[in-house]
């Protein structure tokens, strides 16, 4: 596993939730050291022992920790980068939707060797979509509500999300579009502002 993700997860706890809980989820995980490098690469099993561990230590259903940490991989201020990645997948929501399938590519460009889920999109019609994902962690589908959710914010789309469960080793998540322009969604430029 890239350490971008351990990396990812390192800094949602930490700055949800402060240093001496981040401090804890590795005491918690048996891991002698103080966080993650993103440029290096570990096991998935580290990844799921990491995962488990921040569970324990705060307290969340496992579903509900990942899908906070997929809405804090789009929301946070320190994670811009993340979000203007996808939101150059499309000017809509459902654009933006249609554009998944795309990201790990798009990302394999600034950092080769990331492997992200590989995500595929089925238009059901009326503005239902399920979204197949297939991971090597397993509930990581999760996060992927969280992000899918953070980014209808964004957008200002009001979306209901359901994950239901795994169909031949990938997550299924349902999408329901209620409303495309329920909210004005958050600026986005294609040019980062100077200074």
């Amino acid at each position: 596993m890239h350490g971008l993700i351990n990396k990812a997860i390192q800094c949602f706890v930490r700055d949800t939730y402060g240093a001496a809980t981040w401090a804890a989820v590795m005491r918690e995980a048996r891991l002698g050291h103080g966080g993650f490098d993103a440029m290096l690469t570990h096991t998935p099993g580290l990844t799921a022992t990491l995962i488990t561990a921040a569970q324990r230590v705060l307290g969340h259903p496992r579903d509900t920790m990942l899908e906070d940490l997929g809405t804090y991989l789009v929301s946070h201020q320190n994670m811009q980068a993340l979000r203007r990645l996808l939101r150059f997948g499309g000017v809509d929501y459902v654009a933006f939707l249609h554009s998944l399938t795309e990201v790990g590519a798009r990302a394999r460009l600034a950092v080769d060797d990331l492997i992200l889920p590989s995500l595929d999109l089925v238009e059901r019609g009326a503005g239902v979509y399920v979204l197949t994902c297939s991971v090597p962690v397993p509930d990581i589908g999760h996060v992927v509500i969280g992000l899918l959710r953070a980014m209808a914010d964004d957008y200002g789309a009001l979306v209901l999300l359901e994950h239901q469960g795994t169909v031949n080793g990938a997550e299924v998540i349902a999408i329901d579009l209620l409303d495309e322009g329920y909210a004005v969604g958050n600026r986005f430029d294609l040019a980062l502002q100077a200074g």
